[in-house]
């Protein structure tokens, strides 16, 4: 039974597959031939065009076996082919040492992801903000956009340079090079391409006629360019294809290379960057659907199908958006529908390459600017913008760092700010003074809510984070302050003396050693100005720390209590009565 549960688990195959029906295959079916007619053009879109088509025939098999969303069709993406091109470009020139090293560097994003899967560490993707991963796209997708200019104006010579600047600076010293003849063809592509895209979105009943519009631009391509002659003229075609499935490139892998430590960090920064956006197209359909997908069973598939890869001449494959969109709108049922993608391609491998030979590659540069126009999402970098300027700035970061640096650069700066911020919320968390509701006892920030008015003998302050290390010293100084500010206030305008300070740590999820010792100098601080320290509400953890720690007995179990109100209460009958002791023991919480 538990070796079948394991099974499952690693192969969700075996737990669908017994329930297939033959309705789940019609479905299957007529989307894996929508998502194959997206995949085979964007495929010769990749450079070489056949290892575009190799990775969309291997990868998809390994991932219906493994995958656990029956949504995501996988696929090459161009942000991750950029990506390990810049990262191993800069190191390796020869173009047969790029290509196996390359194949090297998906085997160990491969591994790198099956690890982080099986020992459950799929949330390591998290630390991709959102915001990060939409600065990262756009940057990445602006740059491969500037790079198809190449196909676009066709020129024959153009950098390897991944950046802005340089991208411009190899078109712009190259005008005397331009072909008007590719120029106009590549105008006329784009255009029809963008035409059905904005169609489709209008009319989404209509998916079909932008999913079908890339292979339309190939047939309709190469039959130009043949019956023209068009090749002869300046437009440059793809030429001949290599016949035949994937050759088998384990023994091609330079696991001896120099550039073996290279390849090692390509592939950790590559995977890392293409599990999140797999995962994130994942469980985007999911939430449309209304299941759930498991991030870690998901890196494990992702993981395998890469090593696979690796083995079989593919590129790094992950969940593509555009080709998990089609199958959505298809109406796929299963994972079944990679299995009808990959075998459209193996067909196309076996017998239909030699028609391929005559596609101008100036149509398949607009494939590519169409796909990637659609990752740069302005609406979010605007929303971002709106609701948060932090995550703007980390946004916009990964976009100019990715845009005008490398992508390297752009990935490093807007992580380095998120855990920036991330570090700055630890280090310096919310806390705020209390204020009681009129005619209730509900005590509130008197920051937010106006209403909120201080009761007269008590500072009710509260924090909003757990307590530990990296804040400790900032939270004794605030709360100190806090007590200072309070007294002279009070002092200056002549009303009664402070008595109690109360500290909500209803927020406070958990305490470290630090955080306790915190508490016991705020306590001797408060006792040395004849104040009494009170705690409403800590959490199961913290009263667990507190009690080992011996706190409880140095501050009372008398002065612990439920809620505020119960602390106010109580505080309060006591600064009115000769035994104040007796009501807190019959009101406190132990």
């Amino acid at each position: 039974m538990i070796f079948r549960l394991g099974l499952q688990y690693l192969f969700p195959i075996l737990e669908w597959g017994p329930r297939y029906s033959f309705q789940f295959l019609k479905a299957d079916l007529i989307s894996g031939i929508f998502i194959a007619s997206v995949a085979i053009p964007h495929g010769i879109a990749n450079q070489p065009p056949i290892l575009g088509l190799y990775s969309s025939f291997v990868p998809p098999l390994v991932y219906a076996m493994m995958g656990s969303s029956r949504d995501v069709a996988v696929g090459t993406v161009g942000v991750g082919p950029l990506l390990m091109a810049s990262m191993l470009g800069n190191k390796v020139k020869a173009n047969e040492t790029c290509l196996h090293l390359a194949f090297l560097a998906t085997f160990f994003a491969g591994v790198f992801q099956a690890l982080l899967g099986l020992l459950r560490l799929g949330f390591v993707v998290d630390f991709l903000s959102h915001a990060t991963i939409v600065g990262f796209m756009g940057g990445a997708a602006t740059v491969v956009c500037l790079q198809q200019l190449k196909g676009i104006l066709g020129l024959d010579h153009f950098t390897h340079g991944t950046d802005i600047v340089s991208v411009m600076r190899s078109v712009v010293t190259q005008t005397h090079q331009w072909r008007w003849e590719s120029g106009v063809m590549g105008c006329c592509f784009l255009s029809f391409l963008m035409l059905t895209k904005y169609f489709s979105k209008r009319r989404p009943k209509f998916f079909w006629v932008s999913a079908m519009a890339p292979l339309t631009s190939v047939i309709l391509g190469s039959l130009l360019v043949y019956l023209i002659r068009a090749d002869r003229h300046g437009v440059q075609v793809i030429g001949n294809l290599k016949k035949g499935l994937n050759p088998p490139s384990l023994s091609e892998l330079p696991f001896g290379s120099p550039y073996l430590w290279t390849a090692i960090k390509a592939g950790i920064v590559t995977g890392i960057i293409s599990a999140a956006e797999g995962i994130a197209v994942g469980r985007s359909f999911a939430m449309f659907n209304n299941y759930h997908i498991d991030g870690n069973k998901e890196m494990i598939a992702f993981g395998m199908m890469n090593i696979a890869g690796s083995f079989t001449s593919c590129y790094l494959t992950t969940g593509s958006s555009s080709r998990s969109e089609v199958n959505f709108n298809a109406g796929c049922k299963t994972a079944m529908s990679n299995i009808v993608m990959a075998m459209a391609v193996m067909i196309t491998l076996l017998f239909l390459t030699p028609l391929l030979h005559y596609t101008p590659i100036v149509v398949l540069s607009s494939i590519s600017i169409a796909a990637m126009l659609g990752l740069i999402d302005y609406d979010a970098a605007i929303h971002l913008w709106k609701v948060d300027k932090f995550d703007f700035i980390v946004c916009m970061t990964a976009y100019i760092g990715v845009g005008f640096g490398s992508v390297e650069i752009g990935l490093v700066l807007a992580v380095a700010i998120s855990l920036l911020r991330m570090l700055l919320f630890v280090a310096r968390p919310r806390t705020s003074v209390l204020g009681n509701i009129p005619n209730s006892k509900i005590y509130r920030s008197v920051d937010q809510y106006r209403a909120a008015s201080p009761v007269p003998g008590f500072l009710i302050l509260e924090i909003d984070a757990p307590i530990c290390f990296a804040n400790a010293g900032y939270l004794r100084e605030r709360i100190l302050r806090w007590i200072y500010e309070e007294e002279d206030k009070l002092k200056a305008a002549g009303e009664s003396s402070l008595q109690y300070v109360i500290v909500a740590m209803g927020a406070v999820s958990n305490i470290d050693t630090s955080g306790i010792s915190m508490l016991e100098e705020v306590k001797k601080s408060m006792e040395r100005r004849e104040l009494k320290l009170v705690l409403a509400n800590p959490g199961g953890e913290v009263m667990k720390k507190m009690n080992k720690s011996k706190f409880i007995e140095v501050l009372g179990q008398e002065w612990i209590y439920l809620t505020v109100g119960e602390a106010v209460g109580a505080c309060d009958f006591m600064l009115h009565t000769s035994n104040p002791k007796a009501m807190a023991d019959d009101s406190s919480m132990v």
